[in-house]
């Protein structure tokens, strides 16, 4: 398997793929047909015969086969420097429930605490899938428990994520949906060197983020082997590996997302999700 996506065929049903793609294209995004594929995508499966064409792309892995939600937050030296921070002596770890999880076309929902005061921010991320159980593992090897990479979006809350949270950023980074991630997963066979790829952001078709994965402070290898030593990483497990400068909260004056505002995160090799921010309507807005 290269190239794995899930996607609701025009058939209607919804499948597992290894996606086909034009001689000379990468962004899976193009992809218009795939083989499907029948099993545990996590373990025993067959890259079967049948094409299948593609309607819609979903989220690469369905909620049910995702064990966790791992997330790095200043991770990229030149983003830990406009932030006034200084460089982390270990990984910054947080989390992300399932639920924010999304696919690489869905909408990004901005729920009614989130639109008390701005501060929705943007951030393009290499995300590392694991595919195999890790524990202790040795960063010589730690690239060896690599299913494959997607790009994703962390998406945050400024307010919500430094002001609000009583010192934890997960209150403004876990509202349902913000973690768009695709198009697809690339298999670490074709991809063997993570820390040499372009990453971007464009905001209504600017580009607003534009780095490279080799500005990581904790490469992807060094971050699988950290997150290891005495915590087993399951088969399943999603690592959102950080983002590189240029987020809005860190632009004079900041440049916060608003209503309508339309995403583009993409990756070297892999491809782009694109994301419409939608303020989700209510008729009163509860305080928390």
């Amino acid at each position: 398997m290269h190239r794995l996506i899930r996607f609701l065929a025009k058939d209607g049903r919804t499948y597992y793929g290894d996606a086909i793609l034009a001689p000379g294209v990468v962004d899976i995004a193009k992809v218009t047909q795939a083989h499907v594929i029948k099993g545990d995508i996590l373990n025993k499966h067959d890259i079967t015969d049948q094409i299948a064409d593609v309607r819609i792309l979903l989220a690469p892995l369905a909620r049910e086969d995702v064990k966790t939600v791992r997330c790095l937050g200043l991770n990229y030296e030149q983003h830990a420097k406009e932030t006034k921070m200084p460089l982390p002596k270990y990984p910054v770890l947080f989390y992300k429930p399932v639920t924010a999880l999304a696919g690489p076309f869905d909408n990004i929902p901005v729920a009614a605490p989130a639109q008390e005061v701005e501060g929705l921010d943007y951030e393009c991320e290499l995300v590392a899938i694991i595919g195999k159980e890790a524990r202790d593992v040795p960063e010589l090897k730690a690239l060896e428990y690599v299913m494959g990479y997607a790009v994703g979006n962390d998406v945050s809350h400024r307010e919500w994520q430094l002001k609000r949270g009583g010192g934890q950023w997960a209150l403004g980074k876990g509202f349902d949906g913000w973690a768009p991630f695709g198009p697809g997963i690339v298999s670490s066979r074709l991809i063997k060197d993570p820390q040499a790829l372009r990453i971007s952001t464009k905001l209504n078709g600017k580009t607003v983020q534009e780095s490279s994965t080799e500005d990581m402070i904790f490469s992807v290898a060094k971050t699988i082997s950290f997150l290891s030593q005495g915590t087993t990483l399951l088969p399943g497990d999603i690592i959102f590996t950080g983002t590189p400068q240029g987020v809005g909260s860190g632009k004079s004056p900041p440049l916060w997302l608003q209503d309508g505002d339309i995403i583009e995160v993409g990756l070297e090799g892999i491809g782009s999700c694109t994301n419409k921010v939608e303020y989700v309507k209510t008729t009163s807005k509860p305080k928390l």
